[in-house]
């Protein structure tokens, strides 16, 4: 098994979260860069991450405005490999995942992680979960 890379997207009417998500040959994953990006960017921001680290698959969250942006790639980037995937439940999941990454200080130390919302957008991180789905079943 050879280190697959892809590039996954939370769509939103006004911003998208992005990751690039990598599986190793042996199996783990790792993030290698998240972003969120105005929506009207993104064709730009996918360009970009481009050159960050060749991808070879985009995968879409299927909730809000995503056939817009299947559509808006198919005509900018033809030839992209793109999979539509469910989202249900990665926003909260997003949540924890964002404090595993970002070290919580002062009074959010005391409440658990579950009863906590990030103080900034979390799409970022929902595009790595669906990234992993994706990943750990392939």
């Amino acid at each position: 098994m050879n280190d697959k890379t892809v590039l996954a997207i939370d769509p939103g009417t006004a911003k998208c979260g992005m990751a690039l998500v990598t599986r190793k040959t042996g199996g783990q994953i790792s993030l290698d860069w998240r972003f969120i990006a105005r929506t009207e960017d993104i064709i730009a921001e996918m360009r970009k991450a481009k050159e960050i680290h060749p991808y070879e698959l985009v995968i879409i969250g299927g909730g809000t405005f995503s056939n817009k942006i299947v559509a808006l790639i198919r005509d900018e980037l033809p030839g992209t490999a793109i999979l539509v995937v469910d989202e249900q439940d990665t926003t909260l999941q997003a949540r924890e995942r964002y404090w595993s990454f970002v070290k919580r200080r002062g009074w959010r130390c005391l409440l658990p992680s579950t009863l906590q919302v990030p103080p900034e957008p979390v799409d970022d991180f929902v595009a790595f979960i669906l990234a992993e789905r994706v990943l750990q079943q392939a």
